[in-house]
C-alpha cells in the first residue's frame, strides 16, 4: 500500500424541491445490494464486503429483560424465540450475535446470505402489519424511520413488544448499536463480545492508513444518485458518510464546502466548491447512471478532479451506512479503492 497521500485537488444551479428530497431519501432507505464488488478508477472489479456474516457461537437469551426503546417506551421482552427486524442493519446485528435462526422475517434491504430466504415485511420502511401479525413474531425490531406509525401502532396494539433503537450516523455508534439489540435480546454479554470484535477490526483497518497532513487528505464527495429517478444529491454534514470518510483519511468534501444538511441537489457550483478529488458512490448507484461514463455526465462532476482522474469508490448499498459488525469491511474497501493501485 503506498504511503504517499492522493494526489492535491485541482480546481445547475438548482432548489431542492421537496419531493425530490423525500424520493431520495425514499430510495436511500430502500438500497440494497447482491453483490460483493466494487468499481474503481479503472474501472475493474474489485473484491469488498463479504455478502456472509460471521455470526458468535449461539449464546442462550436470559430473559425476560426491559429496556428503554429509542422512542421513550420501557418496554418488556418475556420471548425471543421468534424475532422481526424490520432494517437490514438490526438484521445483521442480530444475525451477527449468533441468534439468526431466531429471525422469520426481513426487511428489503436484509441481502446478506443467511437472510435472503426470510420473507420480506418492510419494503421502503413501509410495514405490511397484517405480515408481520401473520408470524406471531415475539418481538419486533425497528428504527426511528420505520413505518408508517399506524402499522407500527397495529403491530402494538397486538401485544407485540416493538422495541426502537437509536441510528446510526457514525463509527461510535457501531459498539451502542449492537450493544442496545443485544441487551433487548437478553444477551448483554455477546454484545460485549460483538462490540469489542467490530471496533478492534476497525482499528485495525485504520492502522494501515497513510499518514497525512490535513492539506494532503483526499477530499472525497459522497453522491447519492439514482439515475431511474433522476436523483442526483450530494451529501453534507449530516450524511451519514462523514465519519466513514474521516476514519478512511480522508476529507468530507460536501461538508468541508459548507454543507451542513444531509444532501443537496447535485450543481456544477457545489461540485466546483467541495473540488473533491474521489467521489463516493453506492453499487447500484453507480450502475443506475451507467458506471464511471454515465457518473462524469453528471454537470459539474467532469470538472472535479475526480472526475477528470475517475476517481470512484464504491461500495455495497445495504452495507455502506449500517455502522455495525461488517463496518471494518466497509472502511477497508474504502481505504483500498482511497489509496491502492487501482484508486490512486
Amino acid at each position: 500500500m503506498p504511503t504517499s497521500a492522493a494526489p492535491s485537488r485541482a480546481s445547475r444551479r438548482a432548489g431542492v424541491l421537496i419531493s425530490v428530497l423525500a424520493l431520495a431519501l425514499a430510495l436511500f432507505a430502500t438500497a440494497c445490494t447482491s453483490g460483493a464488488t466494487a468499481t474503481t478508477k479503472a474501472g475493474t472489479r474489485a473484491a469488498t464486503t463479504a455478502n456472509r456474516l460471521e455470526p458468535l457461537a449461539a449464546p442462550a437469551p436470559k430473559l425476560p429483560a426491559t429496556v428503554t426503546s429509542a422512542d421513550g417506551h420501557r418496554v418488556t421482552v418475556e420471548r425471543a424465540d421468534l424475532i422481526v427486524p424490520l432494517s437490514g442493519s438490526l438484521s445483521e446485528i442480530v444475525f451477527t450475535l449468533g441468534l439468526g435462526k431466531r429471525v422469520v422475517a426481513r426487511d428489503i434491504t436484509a441481502t446478506f446470505d443467511q437472510a435472503k430466504k426470510l420473507p420480506v415485511v418492510t419494503r421502503n420502511h413501509d410495514v405490511s402489519a397484517e405480515s408481520v401479525l401473520s408470524l406471531k413474531p415475539d418481538l419486533v425490531l425497528a428504527e426511528q424511520t420505520t413505518g408508517p406509525a399506524e402499522a407500527m401502532q397495529q403491530v402494538r396494539d397486538a401485544g407485540i413488544p416493538v422495541v426502537v433503537i437509536d441510528p446510526a450516523q457514525g463509527l461510535d455508534d457501531v459498539g451502542p448499536r449492537i450493544q442496545a439489540v443485544a441487551d433487548t435480546l437478553g444477551v448483554p454479554s455477546a454484545g460485549r463480545e460483538l462490540t469489542k470484535r467490530s471496533e478492534d477490526r476497525i482499528t485495525a483497518v485504520r492502522k494501515d492508513i497513510p499518514r497525512a497532513s490535513a492539506s494532503e487528505k483526499p477530499r472525497v464527495a459522497f453522491l447519492y444518485v439514482r439515475g431511474s429517478a433522476s436523483v442526483y444529491l450530494i451529501g453534507g454534514a449530516k450524511s451519514g458518510a462523514t465519519s466513514l470518510l474521516e476514519a478512511a483519511g480522508a476529507v468530507d468534501a460536501g461538508a468541508a464546502s459548507g454543507l451542513k444538511t444531509d444532501f443537496r441537489a447535485i450543481t456544477s457550483e457545489a461540485l466546483a466548491k467541495a473540488a473533491p478529488d474521489a467521489v463516493l458512490v453506492m453499487t447500484k448507484g453507480l450502475d443506475s447512471v451507467g458506471g464511471i461514463d454515465g457518473l462524469v455526465k453528471i454537470p459539474g462532476v467532469a470538472e472535479t478532479p475526480a472526475g477528470v482522474d475517475r476517481r470512484v469508490v464504491s461500495v455495497e448499498d445495504g452495507v455502506l451506512l449500517n455502522y455495525g459488525p461488517r463496518t471494518d469491511q466497509v472502511l477497508r474497501s474504502i481505504v483500498d479503492q482511497l489509496y491502492g493501485e487501482d484508486g490512486a
